[in-house]
């Protein structure tokens, strides 16, 4: 059996998301992926490098450049009789894509896999992460998301073949307008090995930045922020880390004047060591928290930096 992952990729650089899909697709098959992109060979080469990766189906066409889903998935649906999974990963990407695939494929999706226990049988959380179910499925042709947090991310040492595909015709069903990227010096979120945290407590944007950034720097960290936090104004909407933001799961991270709630919890409990900071004994936090302290954030995270520094 075989499986098709779609690649990530800005046409320049892989997006490191792809290596966890493979690492999970290796469980299943033979793996394959596809560089859908405009002046893509660059990613091509990366993407034979992988190791797990027997065969890199290359499709270029300048419609392809922005990675829209209208345009990708007639490529796709024209390249699945070849394969029983295609995959991607639970990215914003992924959950465009995948569902229109799946829908002219009549082809069933099993979304945001943490496990896949065999050819048919996966596992994937459910209740904002508070349970996880165990999905069987017979069907001829699987559809698939991987959580990247829980695969580890395939290294590099491969030497797969390129193989260059046509591309489908333009769709023009829509068209790129512009696209907007918030400029950091900081890891990205979904990819930081620390992650500092905040929430609606800090109380404002100012204290917010004044409070979290000299703790983030002292780490290289990534600054997340509640719900409540981006609700605020306090942090920008791609910084809100749950289960309507961004799943996580650094070596170490921050939750400072975060409460627990079920959506943000779903989004960073996988962390390997999660250190609360909030007043309220009882805040929910502290029952994924490996370590916690109880009292005024606004006195401890000053101590804190001011300890580390030293």
């Amino acid at each position: 059996m075989s499986v098709l992952i779609i690649a990530e990729h800005n046409n320049q650089q892989l997006n490191p998301a792809t290596l966890h899909a493979v690492t999970a697709a290796a469980k299943l098959g033979e793996v394959h992926i596809l560089v859908a992109g405009s002046n893509a060979a660059a990613i091509a080469e990366s993407a034979r490098q992988i190791n797990g990766v027997t065969k890199v189906l290359l499709a270029d066409a300048p419609y392809y450049g922005e990675a829209l889903a209208e345009e990708i998935t007639p490529l796709v649906v024209k390249l699945a009789g070849d394969y029983r999974y295609i995959g991607a990963t639970a990215t914003a990407f992924g959950k465009n894509l995948l569902p229109r695939i799946a829908a002219l494929l009549d082809a069933p999706q099993i979304s945001d896999l943490t496990e896949v226990v065999d050819n048919k049988t996966f596992i994937r959380p459910i209740y904002a992460g508070n349970a996880f179910e165990t999905v069987q499925s017979d069907a001829p042709k699987l559809v698939l998301t991987f959580r990247a947090t829980s695969f580890d991310a395939a290294e590099n040492g491969g030497n797969a073949q390129i193989q260059t595909v046509e591309a489908a015709p333009a769709q023009n069903l829509s068209r790129f307008v512009k696209r907007e990227l918030t400029q950091s010096d900081r890891p990205e979120l979904t990819q930081a090995k620390v992650v500092v945290a905040g929430g609606r407590a800090l109380g404002s944007a100012e204290q917010f930045n004044a409070l979290l950034m000299p703790l983030a720097d002292i780490f290289g960290a990534a600054i997340g922020a509640s719900r409540a936090a981006v609700d605020a104004e306090y942090a920008p909407n791609d910084a809100q880390v749950g289960q309507t933001g961004k799943v996580v799961a650094p070596q170490l991270y921050f939750a400072i004047g975060i409460s627990g709630a079920i959506q943000h919890t779903a989004g960073m409990q996988d962390s390997k060591v999660i250190v609360a900071i909030n007043k309220d004994p009882d805040a929910p936090i502290f029952s994924v928290s490996d370590y916690g302290i109880v009292g005024d954030l606004f006195d401890i995270v000053p101590q804190l930096t001011t300890a580390l520094k030293s």
